[in-house]
């Protein structure tokens, strides 16, 4: 009996920082991610810039607008963007201010 209670007792006093870690209050004044502040040139960004900085853009893509871009040889409104598979005005909305477009040099 007197090794159940000592184990038990060590089991308790392992798991207890653990839940006051568990517990802790989260920083709300914290940084957002720099992704989720930077701005980028979809007419000169490659395509792991892209992913990183827009929101709901992964690496496919990404990839599908640099093809687009390519092919119709740079972006001139975010309304152009719209024009590859997978990129709907939702996605362009929560990207508005993310997004830059340079003039083709």
């Amino acid at each position: 009996m007197k090794r159940i209670f000592c184990c038990v007792a060590l089991i308790l006093s392992c798991l207890s920082p653990l839940a006051f870690a568990a517990q802790a209050p989260q920083n709300q004044d914290a940084e957002p991610p720099i992704a989720a502040k930077t701005q980028v040139d979809i007419n000169k960004a490659d395509a792991a810039t892209l992913a990183l900085a827009l929101d709901g853009v992964g690496m496919a893509k990404a990839q599908d607008i640099i093809a687009h871009r390519d092919k119709i040889g740079g972006f001139k409104s975010l309304e152009d963007l719209e024009q590859v598979r997978g990129i709907g005005p939702a996605t362009i909305a929560r990207n508005r201010d993310r997004i830059l477009i340079s003039p083709k040099e």
